[in-house]
């Protein structure tokens, strides 16, 4: 248990696990809008980034900056700046994987999820949380 409890003190560590859980609800809701209801798969990205939206954000928030400041109108605003632009460079990252090289819609998803991930990771830690080392 001491290893668990190591991995969860570091950032980068519980940014992985909270971006991951956000993801996961991401690709089930994208899955669940593309593949059972029939939505086209640009506006289903668009609707599974609204459904991971505030799982993501009170998840990095409290948990993965421990940011227990009382900025959170002012951070939740920056937080959806940062996610638009997330979004913006996920569809069309997304476009390109999709109609481009022709790989599959959630294969697509999961490699743009990655990259856009870690540009989010320095927006947050350096602009939205303003996280600094031994602070928090």
């Amino acid at each position: 248990m001491e290893i668990i409890r190591y991995f969860t003190k570091q950032v980068v560590i519980r940014y992985l696990i909270a971006g991951g859980t956000s993801g996961v609800v991401d690709l089930v809701a994208l899955y669940l809008f593309n593949n059972v209801l029939g939505i086209y798969y640009l506006f289903s990205v668009v609707l599974a980034f609204l459904v991971a939206f505030f799982v993501s954000f009170l998840s990095h928030k409290f948990w993965t900056f421990k940011n227990y400041r009382k900025e959170t109108r002012k951070q939740i605003i920056m937080y959806l700046f940062s996610s638009v632009f997330g979004l913006f460079l996920n569809t069309i990252l997304m476009y390109i994987f999709v109609d481009y090289f022709h790989l599959q819609v959630i294969l697509s998803q999961i490699i743009v999820g990655l990259l856009v991930a870690c540009v989010n990771f320095f927006t947050l830690r350096n602009i939205v949380f303003n996280y600094i080392s031994g602070y928090n």
